[in-house]
Parts: structure tokens; sequence; C-alpha cells
């Protein structure tokens, strides 16, 4: 299936690792210029990237090493992105390191981290992406959100308050947006198969006092289709969404959580 994403330039936040790695390898076969802004591992990320078309693309690639907790850093990429390709077509906002652990034990500090990086990084970008998408006269966004935002656990309540907060931006902003041709959308995955999955499987452990591996299974066990999502079905959705192919999709929350969430 063309996508006919070809040409365009994608900006993906956290894209140096896990789903938002996985986004920017399937844009990138697309057709699409990538900017990579993650807090590390940007320089081996983007030669990973590009090693797909055998260094044929190999300016298509921005590697941009940024800390989306602070409040300038969002306008930064925008203009390197601006700088570098002309434009910014799409928004893949994919950075987030929220903690788990037992409430009690938990400070406001660990709340505000999450919220600074994943929330209000979110809005930033998209506020720093708005007036390029205008001008334009399109623009298409995916918030990476995160199933608990409909099925919090006890021991993960920084990043499932956060995820809440984002599914109701995303649909709040999308009808002041949709007149400017710009489309917003989340993607909800359940527990997926990346190294961050496991630093917090590990940590819900501690809070628990249990091991490692029943955690894990327990996370398994809950999705009906018996495993966890794989980063390379999300962004094989972000990748249909913010083609032409999803015109008409805006202000959603898409669930890939294998049967998991209960209800509406």
């Amino acid at each position: 299936m063309d996508l006919h994403l070809s040409g365009k330039t994608a900006i993906v936040t956290g894209g140096s690792a896990g789903i938002g790695l996985a986004c920017c390898k399937t844009l990138y076969m697309e057709g699409t210029r990538i900017v990579l802004a993650a807090h590390e591992g940007v320089d081996s990320a983007a030669e990973s990237i590009r090693q797909q078309a055998d260094g044929q693309r190999n300016d298509e690639v921005i590697p941009v090493q940024v800390d989306l907790s602070q409040a300038d850093q969002a306008e930064a990429v925008v203009q390197t992105a601006i700088e570098k390709t002309g434009r910014v077509d799409i928004l893949v906002n994919c950075a987030g390191a929220a903690r788990a652990g037992a409430f009690l034990e938990l400070t406001d500090q660990d709340f505000l981290d999450a919220w600074t990086l994943k929330l209000l990084g979110y809005i930033r970008m998209i506020k720093a992406v708005i007036p390029q998408m205008k001008q334009q006269k399109d623009g298409r966004i995916i918030n990476i959100v995160g199933a608990a935002a409909k099925t919090p656990s006890a021991t993960f309540l920084t990043g499932s308050t956060a995820n809440a907060a984002l599914v109701n931006f995303t649909r709040g902003i999308s009808k002041e947006l949709a007149p400017l041709h710009i489309r917003i959308n989340a993607i909800s995955p359940a527990p997926t198969e990346t190294e961050r999955a496991r630093r917090l499987a590990e940590q819900t452990a501690e809070a628990r006092g249990v091991s490692l591996e029943k955690v894990m299974e327990e996370s398994t066990k809950s999705i009906p289709i018996g495993r966890m999502i794989k980063p390379e079905e999300i962004a094989a959705l972000a990748a249909f969404l913010v083609s032409d192919l999803a015109a008409s999709i805006t202000g959603a929350e898409i669930l890939i959580d294998g049967g998991l969430t209960p209800g509406v």
C-alpha cells in the first residue's frame, strides 16, 4: 500500500528507541525525511535507520539531541527541521519516561517529572509545529499515549495521569486545528515489547515485592491475545493515520491493546 508520504518531513520525539524508533523506521521506508529527536542515542539510532536504504538517503535522517523537559527545546527541534528540510508535515510525539512505583513512595517530583516531559513536552511540540503546518495548510500529528489512560495501574499513576490528560488534550485541540487542515490523533498501546516496558516492570516488581518474572507473566496474561504489543504494529498504524487514507480521522484515540481495555 502506497501511503504517499514520500518527500514529507516527520519529527519523531523519543525516536531513538522502542516505539519512537519503530515509527522512524516505518516512516523512513515510506520515503519520509526523519528528524529524530531524543535525549540520548540519537546518532546510533539514525545510523540504524539509514541502513535500511543501504546508505542511499543519509541526509534524510537528521538526529537532534534534546531534553524536551526544558521549555525552550521544542521550538529548537522545529527550527532545525525547517532549516534542514524547509517544512514540517508530520509530528509523532513519543517521548516519555514516567516512573512506576508504590503510591506512598512516589514524590511530588516523580509526578512533576512525568507530566513535564510527556504531557507538557507533547503540548509544547504541538504548539511549536502549528505555525509551520498552518502556513503549509496541512499537518498531521500523532500522540503516542497509552492504554493506562483508561485502565490505570496502582503502581503507574505518574504515567496514567499524564496519559489521561493527553487523550483529553488531543480530543479538545483537534477542534481548533481541523479548520487549519491539521489532523491530530492519539494511539494508546498496551504493554509493548520495548526496553522501557521492561524497566517499568522492574520498578513495579520492586514496588510490589515480587519477582520481575511474575510481573511480566501477569502483564502478558492480562492481554487477551496472549502477548505484548510489537512496536512495529504501532508504527504501522501511525503511518496510516498520517497518510491521506485517514483524511477524515481526527480527534480520535485508537487502542492497540490486544483486547485489554474493558468497556467503551
